[in-house]
């Protein structure tokens, strides 16, 4: 099983027990990783690189779209900054 750094995470009481809300909390974890995966293999491409980055930032919460924000800038800034910049401008719009 892999192991995720939770200190930042909130538990929402989603279930009826603890377990429950845990397993809500890591699917979102998981979703921002399957997003870093897939924008990572379709770096080659600017416009599917858009548009998965489209996808990410209505996907996730505010938590996870910062780290997505540093993890794009500090990965693929250099390629595809102004890119990026649309995209997380758009979503303060």
């Amino acid at each position: 099983m892999k192991a995720y750094n939770l200190n930042y995470v909130t538990y929402v009481k989603v279930g009826k027990t603890n377990i429950e809300s845990r397993f809500i909390t890591l699917n979102v974890l998981n979703m921002l990783e399957y997003f870093k995966t897939i924008l990572s293999k379709v770096s080659f491409d600017k416009r599917l690189f858009e548009k998965e980055l489209r996808k990410a930032i209505k996907s996730l919460v505010s938590k996870e779209l910062e780290e997505l924000k540093n993890w794009c800038y500090t990965k693929f800034g250099h390629i595809y900054g102004p890119i990026i910049d649309r995209q997380f401008v758009m979503l303060s719009n």
